[in-house]
């Protein structure tokens, strides 16, 4: 009896695939870790991006225009009676006030309105006394029925050239008739309104409810805001207004009146040790979470341990950003983050000593936010302002370190398709290359077995 031939038996597809993986094995290696790689630096520039990008609105809305780190309270000693708000720079100390009047809009109605035929010529809006702005009454029908309604009238009024929104006109329907209300923007004596009608044209419901006392009404008088200063009958301050700005870098907004008679308020004016306090945390707490981004992005890894490295371990370039960052919180002569209880700690981040801080403010108040700076435009200074410049070196979006890094590395993950996509060709050739090979063994590995079990059927000695 013939020998079957004993050869390894091999399936041509995975047998193919498996020698395709091996014939790319350390390029593709090398182009997975490459790939990693970028995929990692992308990821790491958007973090940072973010990070700088948040740093960079806790500094504007902390430093920013019209903001300050050390904070002032304005009180009053009666709060019914309003509010105050003061600037760092106000003056601390006690002022007494009477409220003796509130400013008013202007608001006038015209009732008895009906829709008229033929009405023409010019209605002329006034305000305070004095021509505000004018209505043409014959391109006001707006449907050109040849009627005008009070609803046409008063969308006349509201789109008036010269009337900017300075008067709002209203109408409401009052069963067969109209009401026509006018409301003055603004308060104020000088926002007072009244109708001249008298080149008004055609029979007009509006020139005759003006001409009636009846009909015209005032539902708002208008008028000034009027306070005094220490007593009810001391100096008067008028203005149109409900705010007052009469003591400098600080904002009073009055909503009642006192009555005849009653003591004047007190008006206090100090530091705000907890608001100020509140602003240096929050310096600090943007700091620190900046701080704490680029300490992982650039952590060293270990490989004894297998903890991979930040994104930007190796990076010269951002550990220089983070070393900057700590440089310029040190500012050369004057006073010191140190001196305000802002102090460094051994990790690089900030932390604040709050009983240095306010002895620091009762000494030199102004000093907080003569280091600390500004970062609005036109008075950019002072450690914010050099953090910001310095910030938007990388963070400007035309020509940023980070716009120049994600270029870079969008070009580099281009390359990398592109070697992937040929990587992929070459085992595609492979594979084919192998499967066309191991397909004819095997089918001369079938044939030969065909063979054998021929011979073996015609020359086998089992028969008798």
């Amino acid at each position: 009896m013939a020998t079957a031939i004993s050869a390894p038996t091999y399936d041509p597809i995975p047998t193919a695939n498996d020698l395709a993986d091996k014939y790319i094995a350390s390029r593709q290696q090398i182009l997975n870790n490459q790939t990693k790689a970028a995929t990692a630096t992308e990821k790491a520039l958007t973090d940072l991006n973010s990070a700088l990008s948040a740093f960079q609105t806790s500094l504007a809305s902390l430093t920013g225009l019209n903001k300050t780190m050390y904070a002032q309270s304005a009180t009053f000693s009666d709060a019914t009676l309003g509010s105050a708000t003061a600037s760092s720079t106000a003056a601390p100390g006690t002022y007494a006030f009477f409220v003796k009047q509130l400013a008013a809009v202007s608001q006038v109605s015209y009732s008895g309105l009906t829709d008229n035929a033929g009405v023409g010529g010019k209605l002329t809006v006034n305000m305070g006394g004095a021509a505000a702005f004018e209505v043409n009454m014959a391109t006001a029908d707006a449907d050109g029925n040849g009627t005008l309604s009070t609803r046409e009238l008063a969308a006349a009024i509201n789109a008036a050239a010269g009337n900017d929104g300075k008067i709002t006109a209203s109408v409401i329907n009052t069963g067969g008739t109209a009401e026509l209300v006018l409301t003055s923007k603004d308060t104020g004596a000088n926002t007072a309104i009244t109708l001249d009608t008298s080149l008004v044209t055609g029979a007009s419901s509006l020139a005759a409810a003006n001409a009636d006392p009846d009909r015209r009404r005032v539902l708002s008088l208008a008028q000034d805001a009027e306070i005094r200063v220490g007593s009810e009958d001391g100096t008067a301050i008028v203005q149109a207004s409900n705010t007052f700005t009469a003591i400098d870098g600080v904002k009073m907004t009055f909503t009642k009146v006192q009555a005849s008679g009653a003591s004047p308020f007190t008006l206090t004016v100090g530091q705000d040790d907890k608001t100020t306090t509140d602003n240096v945390k929050a310096f600090i707490e943007a700091f620190n979470k900046l701080r704490n981004v680029l300490k992982t992005l650039t952590k060293p890894g270990d490989k004894a341990n297998e903890v991979a490295g930040g994104a930007f371990a190796h990076d010269g370039g951002v550990r220089a950003l983070n070393d900057r960052l700590t440089a310029l919180l040190r500012p050369d002569g004057g006073e010191s983050l140190a001196n305000y209880g802002i102090v460094a700690t051994r990790s690089g981040t900030l932390e604040l000593d709050e009983d240095r801080l306010l002895a620091q403010l009762a000494r030199n108040p102004a000093g907080l936010d003569a280091v600390i700076g500004s970062t609005a435009v036109a008075s950019s200074g002072g450690i914010a302002g050099a953090l910001d410049k310095y910030v938007k070196t990388w963070s400007n979006g035309v020509d940023g370190q980070i716009k120049l890094r994600r270029e870079q590395t969008s070009t580099l993950q281009t390359r990398l398709a592109d070697r992937q996509a040929k990587l992929d060709d070459q085992h595609k050739a492979a594979y084919d290359r192998y499967l066309k090979q191991f397909t004819q063994l095997q089918t001369m590995q079938n044939q030969m077995n065909h063979n054998v079990t021929l011979f073996d059927a015609l020359f086998g000695n089992d028969k008798d």
